[in-house]
């Protein structure tokens, strides 16, 4: 890390696993609910609650610092008003050094099955991928504008400790069968932990990477493999024709989508080492052994 005082906007499950990472005392959260502050505190993380969803009315710990922007976009639409309104506080808060910012690999849409690197140009299908693809141009506007250093982390499914479907396995939601999932990326969480900090100290200015852990799968099979190490039972199997009626909206849009995404520039540029290549290495410390 380049500068000593971090702020992580949107200091939620990975924002407070990275904040776990830096040194005590000097990493903000910036949060928007009294319950967000109140987490970060017991976790010794400076706590400043901040609501995007309206113009920044306050000073942000902003001057030269490393920024994380974790913080989702809005729900609905195709911009990040969220982003917006955090860079244009910038011009009164102070400008970082660096900003590192999430985005998703759902920014090249459907690519059917193909390999997928950073030179791919983005073709977003869903609405969710079109806000962040709106953030990613906001952030090159902004560091256009300011000469600050930016980069961009396309990160796939991200899954780990505390953010497996537990909830919709237990429920016995259904899934397609395996044969007719497409292709899905993944990374576990403590992995794209690194990635957010080698991004922070030796990305690229101006970098655009892939995150995952290189070896897509698709989403029954990660379903069926969290089902029997969880020791629940495998989601149901519907055929695909009875997908618009038993599954949601969202799932729906995941599955019309199929992409193989290559991660080697990640590896390359970043020289992380992935603890978890796999999915089988990472759900295995997702359920350690008594």
């Amino acid at each position: 890390m380049g500068n000593e005082n971090a702020l992580i906007v949107g200091c939620g499950y990975l924002g407070c696993r990275l904040a776990g990472q830096l040194p005590a005392g000097r990493v903000t959260g910036l949060v928007r609910s009294a319950a967000g502050v109140e987490r970060l505190e017991r976790q010794g993380i400076i706590p400043l609650r901040c609501d995007l969803t309206h113009e920044v009315g306050q000073s942000l710990p902003t001057e030269g610092a490393d920024v994380w922007y974790l913080a989702p976009p809005p729900r609905t639409g195709v911009e990040d008003s969220h982003l917006r309104h955090f860079l244009e506080a910038l011009d009164d808060s102070g400008q970082p050094r660096r900003m590192v910012l999430i985005s998703t690999t759902g920014v090249y849409g459907d690519c059917g099955g193909q390999w997928v690197d950073e030179s791919r140009p983005p073709a977003p299908v869903a609405d969710r991928a079109r806000r962040r693809l709106d953030a990613e141009q906001q952030l090159q506007r902004w560091g256009e504008r300011s000469g600050r250093e930016w980069v961009i982390l396309r990160v796939a499914g991200i899954y780990g400790p505390g953010k497996l479907p537990l909830e919709r396995l237990r429920e016995g939601r259904p899934m397609v069968a395996e044969q007719d999932a497409p292709w899905t990326n993944r990374i576990h969480a403590d992995d794209l932990v690194q990635v957010c900090l080698a991004a922070m100290s030796r990305g690229r200015n101006g970098g655009i990477y892939n995150v995952t852990d290189g070896s897509p799968g698709n989403m029954a099979d990660y379903f069926n493999r969290v089902a029997d190490m969880a020791g629940l039972p495998r989601p149901p199997v519907i055929d695909l024709d009875m997908a618009d009626d038993s599954l949601s909206a969202g799932m729906r849009s995941y599955l019309a989508e199929s992409r193989r995404i290559d991660n080697s520039r990640m590896l390359r540029e970043l020289g992380v080492s992935l603890r978890y290549p796999d999915m089988d290495s990472g759900l295995r410390a997702c359920f350690p052994q008594e």
